[in-house]
């Protein structure tokens, strides 16, 4: 018995001894157990908006503001939320924010408000914001609007509008950050008269809530955005009572038979004509007597000839003479850079497609619908359709990027959702405004002017757009039938530029200041300003 105890014991001591020689007291005692974290929950809408304060000079002038990124809660007739539609705000105030003091802001009365959003439809309000008010812009690698290659970056925007106005930028529902809520279906905001409502509703909430009902009142809106510009209008003055200083329309689209060519809408295929014409000139098509002219009087020698050669001969349409198609077709050929025989085979019946495959196709290249001085390179050279716009490629990337990065880690407004940029709300509905006919709202605008003696409008047009040409926007415009008195308060600018004509900096530094001496006189007439 003894012996036994004797081996346990001396067992128990050669075990204990080799564990302690194999693993010393000062070492673990085995590998670290990985820590265990609750998983992230999902945060769509942070619990309160994000408020950060800034400063930024604007021509010399020490701009001190509040920037806010939030969202909006719509609700129906019961009060129940069918919406969130995101923002980010600008207001400027008196001074830099002292610490644990509250900001302090000018007299509303003196300090005008813009809302600002894009278009598509589907597209959120990044566009505008980084490109041109919004104190921040996307850094480009050169004037022209190239990107560059990534990481993107945005700068100080010395070009803002800060200076003349506080902005807010509006993603418009299933755009952005903005997404239907509830039982509410993301169709039920997809449409003209739908998105107009919304966002009427929203700014009617907002000048509300910030104690902005006394100030100067202005919208602007790119592209499809100015159709609802146009919408938004007689809506915000007939049903809300919130009259407009101002509107601002940049690359302007009321009336969609100028862009839509069908069978029987040859006004297209007239109202194209000087934007092709730009082009051709642009990428060095044209005979020297074109091209050493400034470019506002080719423009005005091209429309003069749509107008008073080219119209007529197509209102003939086949009984027009062989002798008269010919020399219409050598005119034509002749101001577009296309070769006599293609006007011709295409019965003087021009497209952006075929156009934008034809012009250089002797190089392989494309241009820009967006805009035309951009070009790229499909893999099929023929054909008469482009398989992508480069204008577009060329600029999605740095927008999407700095969007990104800016609102989270400037703004520090932290949503997981996807910041939609640009995205399909397709079927997108048209209402009465474009029930068996073209959508135009034209008229709206008009309505809005004529009931609104002190509403003027700003129109941005870009030389080298194909989406929304500068004629076309001029026609719609020349045919709304506006008294003398609202025509007078009507202003176009043009720029050697696309759809987004910002993105090219000699035209951003004078659309700035056309902006700026437009805001002044709105202000003056309102008899305040931006103090």
């Amino acid at each position: 018995m003894m012996h036994r105890l004797t081996w346990v014991l001396a067992w128990t001591v050669l075990t204990l001894s080799g564990a302690a020689l194999a693993q010393p007291a000062d070492e673990p005692a085995g590998p670290p157990k990985p820590e265990v974290k609750a998983a992230q929950p999902f945060v769509e809408y942070p619990d309160e908006d994000a408020i950060t304060y800034h400063t930024i000079t604007v021509e010399g002038k020490t701009v001190h503001y509040q920037a806010r990124a939030g969202a909006v809660s719509l609700v129906d007739d019961k009060y129940k939320e069918t919406a969130k539609l995101f923002f980010i705000s600008y207001r400027a105030m008196t001074g830099p924010k002292a610490d644990d003091a509250e900001p302090e802001f000018p007299d509303p009365s003196t300090r005008a408000i813009t809302f600002s959003f894009n278009g598509g439809p589907g597209s959120s309000s990044v566009w505008l914001h980084l490109g041109l008010y919004g104190p921040k812009r996307v850094d480009y690698a050169d004037d022209f609007g190239h990107p560059g290659p990534p990481p993107y970056h945005v700068v100080d925007n010395a070009h803002s509008l800060l200076d003349k106005s506080d902005f807010v930028f509006i993603d418009p529902v299933s755009t952005g950050y903005s997404r239907a809520q509830g039982d509410a279906n993301p169709k039920d905001f997809h449409g003209l008269e739908e998105d107009a409502k919304s966002v009427a509703e929203f700014i009617r909430l907002f000048i509300t809530r910030n104690e902005r009902w006394a100030s100067p009142k202005f919208i602007t809106g790119e592209s499809y955005g100015t159709t609802r510009a146009a919408a938004l209008a007689p809506l915000l003055q007939d049903e809300h009572g919130i009259a407009l200083n101002g509107v601002i329309l940049v690359s302007a689209v009321l009336n969609f038979q100028t862009l839509r060519s069908s069978i029987g809408n040859d006004l297209p295929h007239l109202l194209y004509v000087p934007a092709f014409a730009a082009t051709a000139r642009f990428h060095k098509k044209l005979a020297d007597q074109y091209t050493i002219m400034p470019m506002r009087q080719f423009m005005d020698d091209v429309e003069r000839w749509v107008i008073s050669e080219f119209t007529p001969a197509m209102m003939m349409g086949d009984a027009l003479p062989n002798d008269r198609r010919h020399a219409i077709a050598q005119q034509l050929a002749a101001y577009t850079g296309l070769s006599t025989s293609y006007v011709e085979n295409i019965n003087l019946r021009l497209d952006v497609g075929p156009f934008n495959k034809e012009l250089l196709r002797d190089q392989r290249l494309t241009v820009g619908r967006l805009d035309a001085r951009f070009t790229g390179i499909d893999r099929n050279a023929s054909g008469d359709q482009y398989s992508y716009d480069p204008a577009y490629a060329a600029i999605q990337g740095i927008y999407t990027a700095t969007m990104n990065d800016y609102v989270r880690r400037d703004l520090g407004y932290k949503s997981d959702l996807p910041y939609e940029i640009l995205t399909s709300v397709w079927p997108w509905t048209y209402g009465q405004a474009g029930q068996a006919r073209y959508v135009n709202v034209a008229d709206r605008l008009r309505i809005a002017m004529t009931e609104n003696p002190h509403l003027r409008v700003f129109l941005a047009c870009g030389y080298y757009d194909l989406a929304t040409p500068p004629f076309a926007a001029d026609y719609t415009f020349n045919t709304m039938q506006l008294d003398p008195g609202a025509r007078s308060r009507l202003e176009t600018h043009y720029y050697e530029a696309g759809h987004m004509m910002y993105v090219h900096r000699p035209s951003l530094d004078q659309l700035r200041k056309d902006l700026a001496a437009y805001y002044d006189r709105a202000l003056t007439e309102a008899g305040g300003g931006s103090k």
